[in-house]
């Protein structure tokens, strides 16, 4: 790539960005200055960690790493919404920044803009990354950057509320033994489970697990896996064993409703884990069964450590430096226990398992996960998306049947 075919930006790209948006909890702010330094020594850093001020683990990390480099770190936290469309700005004004941190299902969509460089040009090493999550970062069999952390969903489960209702957990492997708990908690005088079905990237993000753990797939909306995982939802909420407010929650209202403890079940991510540790509920984690038992794959969340296309190619090396640092094993254990991420590497993973053995169910759910653009979607994944959750929204609230919700975000895909 060279300086040039930055400055071609897509009109795919530049609607994709318009529609994805990110699932998972991020702080708000902003930091000041986006501009790269005139001094060849100051090498500029964008994060979508804006909540991390100065004097932050997250902020002496990048100026240690700076150090190891031999260079001066310029960094700018900007919100997750904002930090895609400045940095295809600065693409256009070949000004982008050295290293950018930015959410995985992003990093296709700049990749396919021109903006960002590949790790076989710039020789960075992801060996050592699980395969599934890598593979957020890949489009037309190329790598664009490295995970510094996956969060992803599973099922939060409140075991007073289980035994009152004389549900064991081990027997919740497979969506019929998890509606047949549901029942047995409503019959008991309880609330079934909670999630997030609203209209936005948010409730495609939270319907995925279902529809890829009944063997579904994006490019076709309206297969007959497709609708038995959207009848699943529909069944639960005409059952009584899901709350007709889950068409309007977000993963915090959710979250919110589940805190109360009348809840046995929460699908939600790795960042409410504080929550519920403060929530002071005795709860567990399983990760969410497929329709025919096994794990089923949920979306991974987290951002990817990319090095943008320069016009002075020279700048590469020390670039790759400094992502390699941040990505090194003890700094991914030290980050991602700030970012409440799963590391992105089985070695970090079993750091972390041993140091926090509740951490396990995460694991097993991150290794099971998957890329939303993976399958090579990139900038097609916004569209369908939409209509997914369009459909979603259609036969949750009864407007449509779930085949019928399915047929149409088909066709409008199409």
């Amino acid at each position: 790539m060279n300086s040039t075919s930055t400055r071609r930006l897509t009109v795919a790209a530049l609607t994709a960005l318009a529609v994805v948006g990110t699932a998972t909890a991020c702080g708000s702010g902003s930091g000041s200055g986006g501009t790269k330094a005139a001094d060849s020594g100051t090498y500029t850093v964008w994060d979508p960690y804006p909540q991390f001020a100065q004097g932050s683990a997250w902020v002496k990390l990048l100026d240690a790493c700076g150090t190891a480099a031999g260079v001066k770190i310029k960094r700018t936290g900007f919100d997750t919404s904002d930090l895609p469309n400045k940095a295809l700005l600065a693409a256009q004004q070949d000004n982008s920044p050295d290293v950018l941190v930015v959410d995985n299902p992003v990093v296709s969509t700049l990749a396919e803009a021109g903006v960002l460089t590949t790790t076989a040009d710039t020789k960075l090493d992801t060996s050592a990354v699980d395969p599934n999550l890598l593979a957020a970062g890949q489009s037309g069999g190329k790598t664009y950057g490295t995970p510094i952390g996956a969060n992803t969903l599973a099922l939060y489960y409140n075991k007073k509320v289980l035994k009152a209702a004389g549900v064991d957990i081990a027997s919740v492997r497979d969506w019929p033994s998890l509606t047949a708990a549901l029942g047995k908690v409503k019959k008991a005088g309880k609330k079934g489970i909670t999630f997030s079905a609203i209209g936005t990237e948010e409730g495609s993000f939270q319907f995925l697990p279902w529809f890829w753990g009944a063997g579904a797939h994006l490019t076709a909306l309206d297969s007959t896996r497709a609708v038995s995982a959207l009848s699943l939802w529909k069944g639960w909420l005409d059952q009584g064993y899901a709350p007709n407010s889950v068409l309007n929650n977000t993963q915090t209202t959710s979250w919110q409703e589940f805190a109360t403890g009348d809840y046995a079940f929460s699908e939600n991510g790795t960042w409410q884990l504080a929550n519920a540790k403060k929530a002071g509920l005795d709860y567990g984690v399983l990760p969410i069964p497929g329709a025919d038992a096994g794990t089923a794959p949920a979306p991974t969340g987290g951002e990817f450590v990319t090095i943008p296309v320069q016009g002075d190619t020279g700048r590469y090396a020390t670039a790759r430096k400094l992502a390699t640092c941040l990505t090194s094993t003890q700094n991914l254990y030290d980050t991602d226990a700030t970012l409440s991420y799963v590391a992105p590497t089985a070695e970090v993973q079993q750091k972390q398992v041993a140091a926090d053995p509740g951490l396990k169910p995460w694991v097993d759910a991150v290794k099971a996960a998957k890329g939303r653009t993976s399958d090579d979607l990139g900038t097609k994944y916004p569209k369908i998306s939409e209509q997914l959750w369009k459909a979603v929204q259609s036969a949750l609230s009864g407007s449509k049947s779930p085949k019928d919700a399915l047929d149409a975000a088909q066709s409008a895909v199409k």
